[in-house]
């Protein structure tokens, strides 16, 4: 008899996971579970936060969108942290654009709830605060990527970042949407993608990417994929290595 799928709850994001007992008891009650949508925008530029979202087994980008419609992503979030991170920095709304990445469940909170624990100076502020600088340096790391490594590069930070933020080692994404994450045409997506196939990295076939040698993936990556995996996991110690 097949095993019944788990139900996701608060504790499978990891920032939940690590609040006092505490924190959580005054937090969980307001909480709820959303089914996001691959694709689905969450917030757009200018937006005013009413909710801050915890993923649990989707990913959510953060998009830069230019007056021409033209996009690049800046950092992705996905069960290590918290979507939301302009209501406890002082402003009440993002300039950028929260696109679902990975379809998946996430955990949403008033962010009132939040600023009234965040305001408490206990372990969540630390928490988060800890958290947005690993957001920070992943932001910082990926403008420096997209302006100095080929789209092969990028491609492979790309991926070993989604995969880090997921189960297993299967992504569904079309090639048209990673091009929109990445900043760059459509082509360039497939050459590199093409590239991986071939090398063995990767199997690509109707959207959905597999990898079956993440050793090389990471060997083919640049620095940039390094530089903020350890950064996270400095900053973030309820981050085991294997997770």
């Amino acid at each position: 008899m097949a095993e019944p799928f788990a139900v996701p709850t608060p504790l499978d994001n990891h920032l939940i996971r690590a609040l006092s007992a505490e924190a959580r008891d005054r937090i969980l009650p307001h909480m709820e579970r959303v089914d996001l949508a691959l694709g689905q925008v969450l917030y757009e530029s200018g937006d005013a936060i009413r909710y801050v979202y915890f993923p649990v087994d989707c990913i959510v980008s953060l998009l830069y969108v230019m007056e021409s419609g033209a996009s690049a992503e800046i950092s992705v979030v996905g069960n290590e942290g918290l979507l939301g991170v302009s209501i406890f920095m002082g402003g009440e709304s993002t300039p950028s654009r929260a696109l679902v990445q990975s379809a998946g469940s996430a955990f949403r909170l008033p962010a009132r709830r939040l600023l009234d624990e965040f305001n408490r100076h206990g372990d969540l502020l630390q928490l988060v605060l800890r958290y947005t600088q690993a957001l920070l340096t992943q932001m910082a790391q990926t403008a420096v990527c997209n302006r100095h490594h080929t789209i092969d590069q990028q491609l492979c930070r790309w991926l070993l970042l989604s995969l880090d933020r997921l189960q297993g080692n299967q992504l569904v994404m079309t090639q048209e949407l990673i091009a929109n994450m990445l900043g760059v045409r459509r082509e360039g997506v497939t050459e590199a993608a093409r590239k991986l196939q071939k090398l063995g990295v990767i199997e690509y076939s109707r959207g959905r990417i597999t990898v079956i040698d993440r050793p090389n993936l990471e060997r083919l990556s640049c620095e940039c994929y390094g530089v903020v995996r350890k950064e996270t996991h400095r900053l973030l110690p309820y981050l085991s290595p294997a997770d």
